[in-house]
């Protein structure tokens, strides 16, 4: 991490610059050891009358995050900073991690450096609602959903369960019924 310190009407002082840089260390844990070069941090130390404002800044990769608090004591006004920083890191990383699991392709690792996918599983399950509707007001919540190319619904006039769905030419639809 590249940690820059900088104090407006307020001297940056070594007790501040190192009580900095040991709380930021806790954040580390939040970035790659190979990306945590490419980390930046600025803090910005104020003195407005008695109170103490301390700004924190950080850069990463496409990501930024930023925390300002005031309080009569800078070193509080920077643990509470460090907290609110350490917070959205923990958000963002988890949003990622979930992005990463769902979107993810299950594989095994076999001897060398064959991978072998796994073929023939249910990987993924989704879950919804089947309502009674009419095939042209299937049609239409078809149409709007998009990136949906099918709809799963109880046709109204035989009570079965149907799929409509979209043909590759995305202006016409296709109909599943069950034979009996």
């Amino acid at each position: 991490m590249k940690i820059t310190i900088t104090g407006k009407d307020l001297k940056a002082t070594d007790a501040i610059k190192d009580y900095a840089e040991k709380k930021l260390n806790r954040i580390e844990k939040y970035f790659d050891e190979e990306n945590s070069n490419d980390v930046e941090v600025n803090v910005t130390i104020k003195n407005e009358k008695d109170i103490q404002t301390a700004e924190m800044y950080i850069y990463t990769r496409g990501t930024s995050y930023k925390a300002v608090t005031e309080s009569r004591d800078l070193y509080a006004s920077i643990d509470k900073d460090i907290d609110i920083l350490e917070g959205q890191m923990r958000k963002t990383k988890a949003k990622r991690e979930k992005m990463m699991k769902d979107s993810s392709i299950k594989q095994i690792t076999i001897t060398g450096d064959e991978e072998k996918q796994i073929e023939n599983e249910i990987i993924k399950n989704a879950y919804y609602d089947v309502r009674p509707i009419s095939i042209e007001d299937a049609k239409i919540k078809l149409s709007e959903k998009s990136g949906s190319i099918f709809y799963t619904f109880i046709n109204v006039d035989t009570g079965k369960v149907n799929v409509i769905f979209k043909l590759k030419d995305s202006k016409n639809f296709g109909l599943i019924e069950p034979a009996n």
